[in-house]
Formats: structure tokens, sequence, C-alpha cells
């Protein structure tokens, strides 16, 4: 039993500590545009069972109750939490926000798709509109030499005035990509996502239609990390793995007497 015990009590040290790192990372992330932060599930682990309910204590009668005995707790998943982060004003008319659900499509190296709320775009030597690591807004918008006063509808229709035209012209459309399940994209840094089975396949549409978000030209989504949220789970996590510390110096107590004894 005792030894036992110390191995439940190790795998509440280390759940603990994974959930430390989940809280870490979100603190990190506080200034990260468009970051959703993540939230540690927690399950038991297997359990033994020493007696089943039901089973049978004498001739007539069985047990009411049963003896499980459980093994300890682990971290399960994490769970992005993907409510909105507020809008920034920039000023800047290539940054854009997503104000509502939504991801902006870009082309990642080697032809895969990669998904962001990070709307810092920049524009290229060549005039297409790229994130800071040089990667394509999908659908390709270009932006003509001379081009000035560019302009992005809540649709995503963007256009500029060009000279020699005394009326704007339309350059192209922004797309958004929506997903029946956002929290199974997967996460590869540098704020980008990617499709996985459990997501669903990306459903691309025009901004504010079918439940996606609006474009917001000349602001940004900041991280949706609250800060005193995260100290508080901070010290609830502290002072449970403090509680698993204490658990295996009092199983050692026992065992050091136990073996005194004997």
């Amino acid at each position: 039993m005792p030894s036992s015990a110390l191995h439940i009590a190790r795998t509440g040290l280390e759940a603990q500590d994974q959930r430390m790192r989940v809280i870490a990372n979100n603190l990190a992330n506080v200034g990260t545009t468009g970051y959703k932060r993540d939230r540690a599930n927690f399950a038991t682990l297997a359990y033994q069972d020493t007696r089943v309910a039901g089973q049978q204590s004498s001739n007539e009668t069985t047990y009411a109750t049963g003896l499980n005995l459980g093994t300890g707790v682990g971290i399960q998943s994490t769970t992005r939490i993907e409510t909105q982060g507020e809008l920034a004003t920039t000023g800047n008319a290539l940054d854009m926000a997503l104000d509502g659900d939504g991801y902006f499509q870009v082309q990642m190296p080697g032809g895969q798709l990669g998904y962001t709320r990070a709307g810092n775009f920049t524009r290229s030597a060549e005039g297409q509109l790229v994130t800071s690591q040089g990667y394509a807004l999908q659908p390709a918008i270009s932006i003509p030499e001379g081009a000035t006063s560019i302009s992005v509808a809540a649709d995503g229709t963007v256009s500029a005035a060009l000279p020699g035209q005394t009326e704007a012209a339309t350059l192209g459309q922004i797309t958004i990509a929506a997903f029946a399940n956002p929290a199974g994209l997967k996460a590869v840094g540098d704020n980008f996502l990617t499709e996985t089975g459990a997501s669903g396949a990306a459903q691309i549409g025009v901004a504010g239609q079918g439940g996606r978000g609006n474009l917001r030209q000349g602001m940004l989504e900041s991280s949706n990390v609250n800060v005193v949220e995260e100290l508080v789970d901070m010290i609830e996590a502290q002072r449970a793995y403090e509680i698993n510390s204490k658990m295996i110096a009092a199983v050692d107590e026992m065992l050091r007497n136990a073996n005194q004894t004997l």
C-alpha cells in the first residue's frame, strides 16, 4: 500500500508539472497576436478492482459496494479556448483582425496550408500580401506598384487607388476558413495551425457569412489570455504540487517507521 501511494503521488506531481507548463505557455504568449489560451484536462488512470460490486460475498449474498483502488492521475488533453480576443487599433492598412469565428489561410513551405488568427500582414517585394515569415496569404492578393489608399471591406474585398484611374480598383477578396471542430486543429508554432482529422476539412467562405467573422482593417486581435485567471490557476497548481510532495514525505515516514519496527 505505501509503495502504491508513492506511485500515485508521483503521477500527481507529473500532472501538475505539465499543467504548469500549459499555464507558463499561456502567460508567455499574453502579448502574441491572435493567441488562444490552452487549458489542461485531467483524467484518472486505470483502477485496480480488488472486489467488484455485485460479486458473491456468501452463498446467499453479494457485495453492495466494490473495492476499487485508483492508480493516479494524468493529463488527458489540452483544450484551446477559442474565445474572441480584444481588437486593438493599429492604423496600419495591412493589419487585419477577424471579428468572430474563422481563420486566415496561409501558404506554408512544402505546399501545406496553415491557418492563423494573426492578421499582421505586410507586402513582399513582388507586392503580394504575406506574413512576417514571408508566407503568402491565400487566395493570393497582389498590390500593384504605386497603389494607394488600400482598403479592405468587412467581407474581405481588397481595393486600392491606382495611378491614372479615378475609381478604386478591386484587387481580390480574402476568404476565411471555418472548421467543424476548431479545437482539433494542430498548433505548429509561429501562430499557425494545421488541419487534422479531428478538426474536419476547411470550409472556405466569405467573411461575415456562414458564421464567419467580419474583417476589420487597421486592427489586430490580442491574445485571449487573462493574466489574473492564469495566476489563480498557477497558485492552485502550486498548492496541488505541494500536497503531492507532502504525500510522498508522509509515505516515506511510514516506510521508515515500518522498517525500524520490523
